[in-house]
């Protein structure tokens, strides 16, 4: 696992989470359970947001709430000072009545129906990213009966394929995200909003990936943006106020992935920072407003899921299943693209690992795995199992699958435990059934 002084192991040989171990919430909680450690939460908001303002100036962080989307986490992301971004009405619901600044509001998506864009603008998100004509459309028809001027950026494609897995590259010319630069379809999205008199371009937006772990990727698209930026202001006169460069910074899972530092983290705003400006400058263009969006790297390893186990079952000579109370509903990722997750016995982190072991989930279906191939003590039903950087994905994925309720999100910090999602009952299975 990737240790701090927030995640590590005890005297008793238990994992702690924010200074509480798993048997003390396992007891108070039961499992499956989400586990969030606020404190790394706090931490990862801190370096981004102070790294960006020391070198750059500036610009703004925003949390991409997809990565995990709920009340709190809202709480403790404007808590922090930052932004964030929202992809649906319900995250913006969310967000809304967690109290957080809309203005603060980032609004992205490739179909946004004309009832998320009529709660935008009522709610008065600060900017909203064009992904079509029709939306550009659409937008402008809701803001003229409202009387506003919405500003607004538009996704485009810089043609940078960062290196992550096929289902998560999203900057590609063939993306169903965004405006490609090499075909002037962005330059056709940013006449057409030009010409809308209750649209105001602010400036551009692009995504190049996620779980990206080189910086070069990063350097580049700011490269490829800088010399768009370049290119409108000197054919068309049209200099942007605002650079939106997504997120997508790497996290780690197992130890395949590097173990990153907030020090090291910092160095990536550093290094888009510090091009950025030099792009700037070499290119005689307005230093614009950036804007980052880092989510999985905010919220990711400062979650931890905990299962119990149960049966076990020992095919010779093939494999050792072991089934916890979770599964596919809690976690979809192994399932969709075949995620990789580090697994511990938590209750014996120091004891000896003998055994392969694969984490096989509850739901009636072939493909309900956690995990393969974890080295792992002998194991015995009862056993909680601790499946590390869960925070970002798993419970804004979740599911009812088979009828199964999600399990409740908690929040450590400091020794003190909290509710952040409340688990849900067979009744809330039922409460839309007619």
């Amino acid at each position: 696992m990737n240790q701090r002084e927030t995640l590590k192991i005890n005297n008793t040989g238990y994992l702690e989470i924010g200074g509480v171990d798993v048997k003390q919430l396992k007891a108070e909680y039961g499992t499956p359970l989400y586990v969030i450690d606020q404190t790394y939460v706090e931490n990862m908001c801190k370096i981004f947001s102070d790294t960006l303002k020391h070198e750059y100036g500036e610009g703004l962080i925003a949390y991409a709430s997809k990565a995990l989307s709920c009340k709190e986490i809202y709480r403790i992301i404007n808590s922090m000072g930052i932004g964030a971004d929202a992809v649906s009405g319900g995250e913006l619901y969310t967000a809304q009545k967690a109290g957080f600044p809309m203005q603060k509001i980032i609004f992205h998506g490739n179909n946004k129906t004309n009832e998320e864009l009529e709660m935008a603008t009522d709610y008065g998100v600060g900017l909203i990213v064009i992904d079509s004509f029709s939306e550009a459309d659409k937008l402008n028809d809701i803001a003229e009966k409202k009387s506003i001027v919405q500003s607004v950026l538009v996704r485009v494609n810089p043609g940078i394929e960062a290196h992550t897995h096929h289902y998560i590259q999203t900057a590609k010319t063939d993306s169903k995200f965004g405006f490609s630069i090499s075909d002037g379809s962005a330059e056709e999205i940013i006449e057409h909003i030009r010409c809308k008199n209750h649209l105001k371009l602010s400036g551009l937006h692009c995504h190049i990936g996620s779980q990206i772990f080189e910086n070069k990727s990063f350097i580049l698209a700011v490269e490829k943006m800088t010399d768009f930026y370049k290119k409108l202001k000197d054919e068309k006169g049209l200099e942007l106020d605002i650079l939106n460069l997504g997120g997508g910074f790497g996290i780690w899972y197992t130890d395949s992935d590097r173990k990153l530092s907030y020090t090291q983290y910092a160095d990536y705003v550093k290094d888009i920072a510090t091009n950025l400006k030099k792009c700037c400058e070499n290119k005689n263009i307005k230093k614009p407003y950036l804007i980052l969006e880092p989510g999985r790297s905010i919220v990711g390893e400062a979650g931890v899921t905990l299962y119990t186990a149960g049966s076990i079952k020992e095919i010779k000579g093939i494999k050792n299943y072991v089934s916890v109370d979770g599964g596919m509903f809690d976690n979809p990722r192994f399932a969709l693209y075949q995620a990789k997750y580090t697994v511990e016995a938590a209750e014996r982190m120091k004891d000896k690992k003998t055994k392969l072991y694969t984490i096989a989930g509850k739901c009636c279906e072939s493909g309900d795995i956690i995990a393969e191939d974890c080295l792992l003590p002998e194991l015995k039903e009862g056993e909680i199992l601790a499946v590390f950087s869960t925070g970002a994905y798993n419970y804004s994925m979740a599911s009812n699958y088979n009828r199964n309720k999600i399990p409740p999100v908690v929040i450590v910090k400091d020794g003190k435990s909290r509710y952040a999602v409340k688990p849900q009952t067979y009744d809330d299975l039922l409460r839309n059934d007619v």
